[in-house]
């Protein structure tokens, strides 16, 4: 399967590799067009069933992910799946935990950590990552 989203879309990212990943937020309505393969939920509680694939990461807002290794896991899977899948990434309102995992998604796919943050407010939204803890575990990942 080749499915990719259409670069020009809201809330898509391109990273380096060319890969696209698209954040949203969840409170706000499904986005026209096609819907993802695979998705990635960063929420304080389990989300609703989807028609499509789906892993929860637990990871309250404004906050850190609960399990930081099976959020690192997660965040390789979907970025490996991003190759050849819709892949998205989305939390309540898409910015903080979305941004964050963007980010981490930009240095898994070469970005300095040290760049990483200021690369997905460039490239998704200037309000991504929200808190200073969000920002020091971008600088940290690996």
């Amino acid at each position: 399967m080749t499915a990719t989203w259409d670069p020009t879309a809201a809330g898509v990212l391109r990273l380096p590799s060319g890969r696209l990943v698209r954040g949203r937020g969840l409170r706000h309505p499904l986005p026209a067009g096609p819907a993802p393969d695979f998705a990635l939920y960063l929420l304080g509680k389990e989300p609703p069933a989807t028609e499509w694939e789906a892993h929860w990461v637990r990871w309250p807002d404004f906050r850190l992910p609960s399990d930081r290794a099976g959020a690192a896991e997660a965040l390789r899977e979907a970025l490996s799946r991003a190759g050849e899948e819709r892949v998205e990434v989305a939390c309540g309102g898409g910015r903080g935990r979305t941004g964050t995992a963007l980010a981490c998604l930009a240095v898994l796919d070469g970005v300095p950590n040290t760049e990483a943050v200021a690369y997905v407010r460039e490239h998704y939204s200037r309000h991504a990552v929200e808190t200073p803890w969000q920002k020091r575990y971008v600088s940290r990942f690996a």
